[in-house]
């Protein structure tokens, strides 16, 4: 599992390596892990370290001492380093050091504008060490200038140069992921003791790149990170199983209130992503000419026009393909929703919601239904989010509002989906494609994690959540789904090349994706089983 910390946190774990004199020791090794990190890129670029230019932009605090100790061990490699101070100043030792090794400093001013982002143009590296996770706002002045400079003549991707931050690309706020001014895209971040929140929740996760994490010492004095992403040993622990003596009612009844007559296809697809999620049986209740094309599309499904409390399930998916003017489908949705049992609250069902809901009701929306869900629960007054584009700027920030607001497990759908639990816990999951990005793609996730819930024990999430309250159990859950869809969705992409998929190829691909992911876990049990007695 990736654990990821607000700046804040990072600092904070510092203090007793600072106080003790070890700062500069510190210092040494992130630049350390930053200078091996360039190396490691160039040679898996097949490039040369001798004679290959490199240019540090550098700050006046610790993150540009960071890059120019970097610089310096890499001037000792054979680069031609160059280090272009964005403040006027730097760290004296880090700049000594620099020098010591055969670096070429320069003062970045308003006449050097031109030439200096002519010559990081020109670089095959280029650091960016200006601001670090202390630093408030974005980039300004001659800083600012410099960067637009080099972003307007940026070469394509695949070009010769690669941008590499220090740390975390300059303007991107470590704590939230919000980016202010111009910032510099990194192909790859090195960020140092964790991963940093800002890093992993858009827009911050565009402007990173790969990340990269390089151990400093700091590790042993982290508390409980604000952000975690679930890696595949952690997906094959939470798969639920069926138990040798399962039937189709131990393995979870999902019941579905999707669909209208305007949007059918969303509730055949809804049933066709909880159906590949490995659930017991799908309950399906709507209007008739939906239903016969559910029965036609999913002869698996039970179809119902009848009442929620009629249906005996474990878990229940409500609003996909629903909208304002289907009164009958919102009120089996609301009547799901006062059950008590788990919940997925999908588009058609959020402006539907009270304003308080439980965590075991995960809401699944996207960023212009979270606007609109904020809106009406904060007031136009107060609206911090008040549309799509607020929310893309602050995503973590907005999901965790939301869940603060509602009391539910919130999912936020995106290229880095994230998942918040009103008790604090959140998870980010980037595991798919930008083709997720297709019609119904929505409602098979929605059907995916109904499913999860449906299936869930007791049990499921708690070894994984040391620190969060047993409410975050569902955000493992949601998470957990959102690594599927994701994982499936690049899976069926893969089949075509990398090409363009449908919402119904995604759940044509999680079988298979859940059976992959699975390995591990059934590979540990073999283990394990095969240390027993032998029959005699």
């Amino acid at each position: 599992m990736i654990s990821a910390y607000s700046g804040t946190q990072v600092r904070a774990a510092e203090e007793p390596l600072l106080a003790a004199g070890l700062g500069d020791v510190l210092m040494q090794r992130a630049a350390h892990g930053l200078a091996n990190a360039v190396i490691i890129e160039l040679r898996s670029r097949g490039r040369r370290i001798y004679g290959t230019r490199l240019v540090v932009l550098a700050g006046k605090g610790n993150n540009g001492g960071d890059g120019l100790y970097a610089a310096a061990f890499l001037a000792s490699r054979g680069m031609r380093t160059t280090a272009v101070l964005t403040g006027g100043a730097a760290h004296p030792a880090a700049l000594a050091a620099f020098r010591r090794a055969g670096g070429r400093a320069e003062e970045l001013t308003e006449e050097a504008l031109e030439p200096l982002a002519a010559e990081t143009r020109r670089a095959g590296v280029v650091i960016d060490a200006i601001l670090g996770t202390g630093a408030q706002g974005g980039l300004r002045g001659s800083a600012a200038a410099l960067v637009e400079a080099v972003l307007e003549a940026r070469e394509p991707a695949g070009g010769d140069r690669f941008v590499v931050a220090c740390d975390l690309p300059s303007g991107v706020n470590a704590d939230t992921g919000e980016a202010a001014g111009p910032v510099l895209p990194a192909d790859l971040t090195v960020t140092f003791g964790g991963a940093k929140a800002g890093l992993m929740a858009d827009p911050g996760a565009d402007y990173a790149g790969r990340v990269h994490v390089v151990s400093i010492g700091i590790e042993e004095h982290f508390p409980i990170p604000v952000l975690r992403r679930l890696e595949e040993a952690e997906l094959s622990r939470l798969l639920p199983h069926p138990a040798r003596r399962a039937h189709k009612y131990s393995r979870g009844v999902l019941g579905i209130v999707a669909g209208s007559v305007q949007y059918p296809g969303a509730a055949v697809l809804a049933c066709r992503g909880a159906l590949a999620a490995g659930v017991g049986m799908v309950r399906y209740l709507g209007p008739p000419e939906v239903a016969d094309l559910v029965r036609m599309s999913c002869p698996e499904v039970v179809c119902s026009d009848g009442s929620v409390a009629d249906n005996r399930v474990q878990a229940w998916l409500v609003g996909s393909g629903m909208g304002p003017e289907d009164h009958e489908q919102l009120a089996r949705a609301r009547e799901a929703i006062e059950s008590g049992l788990p919940v997925v609250a999908d588009a058609g069902a959020l402006p539907a919601l009270p304003q308080k809901l439980a965590p075991h009701v995960v809401l699944t929306p996207h960023a212009g239904e979270l606007a609109a869900l904020l809106k009406r629960l904060e007031g136009e007054a107060d609206a911090r989010f008040s549309d799509r584009g607020a929310v893309e700027a602050a995503t973590f920030d907005a999901v965790r509002k939301a869940a603060g607001l509602t009391g539910a497990t919130v999912l936020l759908k995106g290229p880095a989906t994230l998942v918040a639990a009103p008790g604090g816990g959140a998870f980010s999951q980037a595991d798919g494609t930008p083709w997720l990005a297709t019609a119904g793609s929505g409602d098979v996730l929605a059907g995916v994690i109904g499913a999860l819930l449906a299936q869930a024990g007791p049990a499921v999430g708690r070894s994984l959540l040391v620190g969060i309250d047993d409410d975050g159990r569902w955000a493992a859950l949601a998470a957990l789904g959102a690594a599927l869809h994701g994982i499936a969705g690049r899976a069926a992409s893969d089949s075509v090349f990398g090409g363009p998929i449908a919402a119904s190829g995604i759940a044509d691909a999680i079988p298979e994706t859940w059976g992959k992911v699975s390995r591990l876990s059934n590979s540990e049990a073999w283990k394990r089983n095969s240390h027993s007695q032998p029959l005699r």
